[in-house]
């Protein structure tokens, strides 16, 4: 009978207003919780068709969802590993109690924000057990491709501070100007030298000598020099002779005009660059373009290294790690350099609110969100990553306090459609008395 279905709608009404001050509570408990994202109860009406002439009343049911693609606003710390996400995308990450399991590999969890610290392993952790995970770069700071559609190149990031390393030289560039009459006849045909360091392989210090003799012709002016490479990490072997000849028409006077190989890598003329082999490896030693000003060049009377200037630096002490918009995670070391050691790629699903819901603010790939897929930072739908920052619970606690005003009137009114029908079916009973 029609009585009876009011009776369930205000009772379907209890319990889905019911439902709803769950998320309100839910939303203002966590209005100070970095990252949270909002729950939110719709309401659906229920129709029950009746006979002709009667109404019977269906009531209400209600669905809750997480809104995950509600960003809250970022903040800034002090903390370089504070990291959050500047628009679509979420951090990889895994439990730190996975970590110990022998078999099986790390599940995948997401988060929009997290703050990341060393734990006594060096594994960058938050205080509630979440790991942070990335690809490992290379040595020399390059990060290879790793499947996009796996987690399996994914491993947690590790730091392990007041760890040495050494940036070995691979390139020197030289802005050097010989004296153009020392070339000339009746010149003394003195050699100039320079020694330059370089830090091999190991940290170490090494040496190149360069040597620049001058071919004194028998009348007028050679504009040629003779320059000889030796390195003292090959016991001070000769790793490179050239023949070098200047310009000496207007305009173009001093500039280099040609470059003859003795001995040792062969000069490139697009990039004036000699390809050297020195004991720890292959360096580049750049000496000028053809017709350029820069470079080595053959001026007045003066020997004068203008510049010289050089990569690498000798072994140095891991102060701190930072990472840039890319999602490129950078070591720092005590003595200015800097080396690439992990990407941290951004995750993306088609259906964000469809993630399964985790504790502390984490999330895992459902049926409902659809596959991922592991872009870079900034690269299709994604955003950049952010550090020194963590994002605001996505709370408004004015709407969630407005609702609760609402949800309450709500509740009564349910319950006062409850007592009516009690009274009138107190009155259905009084008739047969």
């Amino acid at each position: 009978m029609t009585i009876s279905s009011s009776l369930n709608a205000g009772v379907a009404g209890l319990n889905a207003n019911a439902t709803r001050l769950a998320t309100i509570a839910d939303n203002i408990a966590n209005s100070g919780t970095y990252g949270y994202k909002r729950a939110d109860a719709d309401f659906h009406s229920m129709v029950i068709d009746g006979n002709a002439g009667n109404y019977s009343a269906g009531g209400v049911r209600v669905t809750t969802h997480r809104l995950i693609d509600e960003r809250g606003p970022l903040i800034s710390t002090s903390n370089p590993t504070d990291i959050s996400v500047g628009g679509r995308g979420m951090i990889p990450v895994t439990t730190a109690v996975s970590l110990g399991q022998s078999s099986g590999e790390n599940p995948m969890m997401l988060m929009t924000t997290g703050s990341f610290r060393p734990d006594s392993n060096g594994i960058l952790t938050t205080d509630t057990g979440m790991v942070l995970m990335g690809w490992p770069a290379a040595a020399d700071g390059t990060v290879p491709p790793f499947p996009r559609d796996t987690a399996a190149g994914l491993e947690p990031v590790s730091i392990s501070v007041n760890q040495f390393a050494g940036d070995a030289t691979s390139k020197i560039g030289l802005g050097i100007n010989l004296p153009a009459t020392e070339t000339g006849f009746g010149s003394s045909g003195s050699a100039q030298t320079l020694s330059i360091e370089y830090f091999g392989n190991l940290g170490t210090s090494e040496t190149l000598n360069l040597s620049f003799s001058p071919t004194i012709p028998a009348l007028g002016q050679s504009n040629e020099w003779t320059m000889q490479i030796s390195d003292s990490a090959s016991g001070g072997a000769v790793v490179g002779e050239y023949i070098l000849t200047f310009d000496d028409t207007r305009g173009n006077g001093g500039k280099l005009a040609s470059v003859a190989t003795v001995s040792g890598g062969v000069y490139d003329p697009l990039s004036g660059t000699l390809n050297m082999a020195v004991a720890g490896g292959p360096m580049e030693l750049e000496i000028g373009k053809i017709g350029q000003p820069s470079g080595l060049t053959q001026l007045s009377d003066t020997f004068a290294p203008g510049s010289i200037s050089k990569n690498g630096s000798p072994v140095g002490n891991l102060t701190s790690v930072e990472i840039d918009p890319n999602g490129f995670l950078h070591a720092i070391y005590d003595i200015g350099f800097t080396r690439i050691i992990y990407q941290i790629p951004l995750v993306d699903v088609p259906n964000p609110n469809g993630l399964m819901a985790l504790n502390n603010q984490a999330y895992q790939v459902s049926p409902d969100s659809g596959a991922f897929f592991l872009w870079n930072a900034g690269d299709g739908p994604t955003g950049e990553v952010v550090g020194f920052s963590r994002e605001e619970s996505a709370t408004d606690v004015a709407g969630e306090l407005t609702q609760l005003i609402q949800t309450q009137r709500a509740y009564s009114s349910n319950a006062k459609v409850i007592q009516t029908v009690d009274e009138m079916l107190q009155e259905t009973t009084n008739i047969k008395r």
